[in-house]
């Protein structure tokens, strides 16, 4: 999870948004997914703040390079990979924040992923995945966000 401080001014977000993860994992393939989520502060109507989805998306590892070709990873080796979350426009109100949650699993709204790299729809078998996302200097991680002036 990756969240800002409350905004001091009204924030618009609208377009395309991509997270651009360097990862890697023991599976040969395993999911990244992406939330965009507009956190409300607490009110008299939300005592505890409310969380809005805003937009999400999800990277099948194996489809890391192409929908059309898959590659299976070496589990501990290092994979750029890009979440494209659907297009979108939100103004995030003053006090509020902006969160990005990282995940390797949206279920119900993606299929879960077995992680074996078996074949999609005739999976056998489950495996739990370790994943790792990097983010330093070398292996720059980030979260682009198209901000409205």
């Amino acid at each position: 999870m990756f969240q800002t401080e409350p905004l001091e001014k009204d924030t618009e977000v609208t377009g395309e948004i991509e997270v651009k993860l360097w990862i890697s994992s023991s599976a040969k393939d395993t999911d990244f997914t992406a939330k965009l989520v507009d956190v409300y502060p607490a009110s008299a109507e939300w005592p505890d703040g409310f969380d809005l989805n805003v937009t999400d998306g999800i990277v099948r590892a194996r489809f890391r390079e192409s929908l059309k070709v898959e590659k299976l990873m070496v589990p501990g080796e290092v994979y750029p990979v890009t979440i494209k979350l659907y297009p979108t426009s939100n103004v995030f109100k003053k006090g509020h924040r902006i969160r990005v949650d990282i995940s390797s699993s949206n279920y119900p709204r993606f299929d879960v992923n077995p992680n074996t790299g078996e074949p999609l729809n005739g999976h056998r078998r489950m495996v739990i995945a370790t994943n790792t996302i990097y983010h330093h200097a070398g292996r720059p991680s980030q979260i682009v966000l198209p901000m409205v002036r």
